[in-house]
C-alpha cells in the first residue's frame, strides 16, 4: 500500500484539472479529439505522472537500502489483502484515465489501450523501484493483482459497455493495530493504509443493471465484500510490543466474506457543486451499512461493515 498516497494525490489533481473545464464523462464526444482539453491534459498527466513517482522514489525508496534487482515472492502474506488493494488500485487508475481520455474526445479503443499502458507501466515502475531495495523485491504476484484490476475494467467496457461491478473499499478500526503500532499504523489515518484487519474491499452493483428491478432505487446496490482479520504479520503473527512474561495472543488468522448493501454517490442528484466534488473523489469509497458473512472458520458474523 506503499504508493497508495502517492497514487490518490494523483487522482485528485487529475480530476480536479478535468472538471475544472466541465464534467468528465464516460461517454465518447462526437465531435472528435478536443485539442483545448486534451492537450492541457497531456501536459498535466505527463508532468504528475513523472513527479509523483520522482516523488514517491525520492520520499521512501531513496533511504533504503539498494541491491541488484531481484524477485520477492509475498504471495502467502496478509491472507491476499495486499493484492486484492494492488487490484483495486489498478483498477481505479485505469478509469480515472479512461474517463480523462473520453472527456478529451479520444477515440474509445484508443482510451482503453492508452488508459491500461498507463496504470500497468506506472504501477510495474514501483514495482521495479521494490525489485532494486533490499527490503523487498520485485512481486510477480503483485504484477498480477495489477493485471487483474485492469483486466476487470477492460472486460466490463468490452461487455457491457459500463462497469456493473465496481471495486470499493472501506475501513473501520481493528484492534489488533495496537499489537503492532509500526507496521499496521498507530494512527487511524496510518491505519486506514496499513491495517489490512481493518480493510474491506467490495464489488458493489445495481439490480437493474441486471434485471428489471421495478421498485428497487436505483442509488441502493448490493455489495459483496473480502476481508481478513486475526493478523499481525505477513506470513505468521508476530508480537514485538510483549514483555518477557506476557501471554502470547492466539489470534486466528481468518478471511472474510460479505454481503451488504451500498449507496452509490453517483445515482443521487447533484445540484451543489461541494457534492459533485464529493461524488467524484469519494466515489470509491464504500459507505458503511449493515452486512452479513461467513469466515473460514464457519462462523456467521453480522453487523456494520
Amino acid at each position: 500500500m506503499r504508493y497508495l498516497v502517492s497514487f490518490l494525490c494523483l487522482v485528485c489533481i487529475w480530476l480536479s484539472t478535468t472538471r475544472a473545464h466541465g464534467s468528465a464523462s464516460t461517454k465518447p464526444d462526437s465531435t472528435g479529439v478536443r485539442n483545448e482539453r486534451l492537450i492541457p491534459l497531456a501536459i498535466t498527466g505527463g508532468a504528475l505522472y513523472t513527479g509523483s513517482l520522482a516523488g514517491l522514489y525520492t520520499l521512501w525508496y531513496r533511504d533504503f537500502d539498494q541491491q541488484p534487482f531481484h524477485f520477492f515472492n509475498d504471495n502467502d502474506q496478509w491472507l491476499q489483502m495486499d493484492k486484492v488493494g494492488h487490484a483495486m488500485t489498478a483498477y481505479y487508475m485505469t478509469k480515472v484515465s479512461d474517463d480523462a481520455l473520453t472527456w478529451s474526445g479520444v477515440d474509445r479503443r484508443k482510451s482503453l489501450f492508452i488508459s491500461s499502458a498507463i496504470s500497468f507501466s506506472y504501477l510495474g515502475i514501483i514495482e521495479v523501484f521494490d525489485g532494486f531495495s533490499a527490503e523487498w523485491g520485485f512481486s510477480m504476484g503483485d504484477m498480477v493483482a495489477n493485471c487483474a484490476g485492469i483486466g476487470l475494467y477492460l472486460g466490463q467496457e468490452a461487455a457491457w459497455g459500463e462497469q456493473r461491478l465496481v471495486m470499493k473499499y472501506n475501513f473501520l478500526p481493528s484492534a489488533y493495530a495496537g499489537y503492532r503500532p509500526d507496521a499496521l499504523g498507530a494512527t487511524f489515518y496510518e491505519q486506514m493504509l496499513k491495517d489490512y484487519n481493518g480493510q474491506c474491499y467490495w464489488l458493489s452493483t445495481n439490480p437493474h443493471q441486471w434485471i428489471n428491478a421495478k421498485g428497487w432505487p436505483k442509488w441502493l446496490n448490493l455489495a459483496i465484500g473480502y476481508s481478513a482479520a486475526g493478523m499481525t504479520g505477513g506470513s505468521e503473527n508476530v508480537f514485538p510490543l510483549l514483555e518477557v512474561g506476557d501471554a502470547v495472543p492466539d489470534f486466528q488468522r481468518r478471511r472474510q466474506v460479505y454481503l451488504s448493501l451500498d449507496v452509490d454517490l453517483h445515482q443521487l442528484p447533484a445540484r451543489r457543486n461541494w457534492f459533485k466534488a464529493v461524488r467524484t473523489v469519494f466515489g470509491f469509497v464504500k459507505i458503511p451499512a449493515p452486512a452479513i458473512g461467513i469466515d473460514t472458520e464457519g462462523r456467521f458474523i453480522g453487523g456494520i461493515r
